[in-house]
């Protein structure tokens, strides 16, 4: 079966990224198909029809608190008995109607208690002076680079570290409500910086990059896979359904990429690393290189392989073959966590963001991935999944990890020369058929000729007379009368 020719592959149209809302943004599942400013908007709408409920709800108790104590003074019993039973009527309707907002905007997970949020988790010296080098280093960048802002710096780096002291305080608070108000930071801090101090695009670019590296190097232990959520639990099945998978071959995914050239070998292991070095960094901007670089090493081996540019529809199985293969550690912490305190504007538009939102589809494509996905049977998915057998892998696999590359590069073309031998031998052995073939056919038809022959002779009779002249057989000529002569006429 070619599963190339019977599969149509895996294709995800390039309006299926952009924001359900149609501003032209890049969406994000983890904003139920929103840009990060639709996302925003939306919220906000929510929040306040809530309030303006929370508001009438108030009122309409109020009310009935006011008649309920206006019908009940003759007892003073009773009087107390009825306000204690609408004060708890009260209580009760408004805890209800406040969490409507955060149910609607939240994952399910988010409906259990709060754990209380430690200090900071448990980590090793050496990590810990790791931490405090990158920590001190950015902070260096960044007070060098707001001198060449002069007095705008000074208000910068006074909003910034407002910022920072009040975050220390909202660590009791959900993470979507601390990324809100990082995202609201973000937001006032490129507003200050193109009406106030008229920066232009690309240095307000540089500057938003600076404030957040320098921002989330100190808020990156307390913000990044905090325990109030199950970031961690998604992880750990994200990475179970990846080794669970660990027999997808790349013809199943229509991976138009071939391994067994050495350049697009070092291409793929190159993009492993990228993935996998994702996690070591603290910043969301650079977690989000090492996915842009993942990708263009990715369009890389496309391209070699193909000998062509490599297209959308060819990029998507690729990137999904390499987390499958690479099994990212912490993939959907990152995500997430790039997610709520990047700059919003790297995620919704440019290559940054492009390459963001087709992994969070490659990774939403692996937790769903079944047996139509891959166009096999029910039947062998589940042999598969359950680990009773495996896909027939081809002779370049069976290698051992560490074999060396020229002596593997040497076996297979030895092995494609004795392939070209056989069909050499096949094509002299069916040549020489054709030709004896050809020779008795030959034979045929010189016999059934003879035979036709033989068996109708051809007679050829000679003539009884000999020809002669027209006039021969006039025995009359001399009563002919004498030809006509030419007269000639005087005058």
């Amino acid at each position: 079966m070619n599963l190339k020719s019977e599969r149509r592959g895996i294709h995800v149209d390039q309006s299926e990224l952009l924001c359900k809302k149609g501003c032209g943004y890049y969406g994000n599942l983890a904003w139920q198909g929103f840009c990060s400013k639709c996302w925003r908007e939306e919220y906000h709408k929510a929040r306040q029809r809530q309030i303006q409920e929370d508001w009438e709800l108030a009122e309409r108790l109020q009310r009935e608190e006011e008649e309920a104590f206006a019908s009940s003074q003759s007892s003073q019993g009773a009087q107390s008995l009825t306000f204690s039973k609408f004060e708890g009527k009260k209580t009760n309707e408004k805890s209800r109607k406040v969490t409507t907002v955060k149910k609607f905007f939240s994952a399910s997970s988010r409906g259990g208690p709060k754990k209380e949020i430690p200090e900071a988790k448990a980590a090793s010296p050496s990590l810990h002076r790791q931490a405090s080098l990158e920590t001190d280093r950015a902070s260096k960048e960044f007070i060098e680079f707001l001198k060449t802002f002069h007095k705008m710096g000074q208000e910068i780096y006074k909003q910034t570290k407002s910022f920072l002291e009040a975050m220390h305080h909202k660590r009791e608070l959900s993470i979507e409500e601390q990324s809100e108000y990082a995202q609201d930071f973000y937001q006032n801090v490129a507003e200050r910086l193109q009406t106030r101090g008229k920066v232009p695009p690309e240095k307000m670019e540089k500057a938003m990059d600076q404030i957040e590296k320098y921002v989330m190097t100190r808020l990156y232990k307390y913000v990044f896979c905090p325990e109030t959520t199950d970031d961690e639990k998604k992880d750990l099945a994200v990475q179970k359904r990846i080794r669970a998978l660990h027999w997808v071959t790349p013809q199943m995914l229509c991976v138009p990429v071939n391994e067994e050239i050495p350049e697009v070998s070092d291409m793929v292991v190159k993009a492993i690393t990228d993935i996998i070095e994702m996690d070591s960094k603290r910043v969301p901007r650079d977690k989000l290189a090492c996915i842009t670089k993942c990708s263009k090493h990715i369009f890389n081996a496309i391209k070699i392989t193909k000998n062509e540019p490599a297209s959308a529809d060819d990029f998507l199985p690729t990137l999904i073959y390499i987390v499958l293969k690479g099994n990212p550690p912490r993939l959907q912490s990152n995500i997430q966590y790039i997610t709520r305190f990047c700059n919003p504007s790297r995620l919704m538009t440019g290559e940054d963001g492009y390459y963001f939102t087709n992994l969070c589809c490659a990774v939403a494509f692996i937790e769903k991935l079944d047996a139509q996905s891959l166009n096999l049977s029910q039947e062998d998915f589940d042999r598969y999944m359950s680990g009773q057998t495996s896909p027939k892998k081809q002779e370049s696999e069976r290698w051992a990890p560490n074999a060396c590359l020229g002596v593997k590069q040497m076996y297979k073309n030895l092995d494609l020369l004795s392939q070209l031998n056989e069909r050499q031998e096949r094509l002299m052995s069916q040549a020489k058929k054709l030709e004896k073939d050809l020779i008795d056919w030959t034979d045929g038809i010189a016999k059934e000729v003879q035979d036709i022959v033989e068996k109708y002779p051809l007679e050829i009779k000679p003539p009884s007379q000999p020809l002669a002249a027209i006039d021969s057989e006039n025995v009359e000529n001399d009563k002919l009368p004498p030809p006509l002569q030419p007269q000639v006429y005087a005058g």
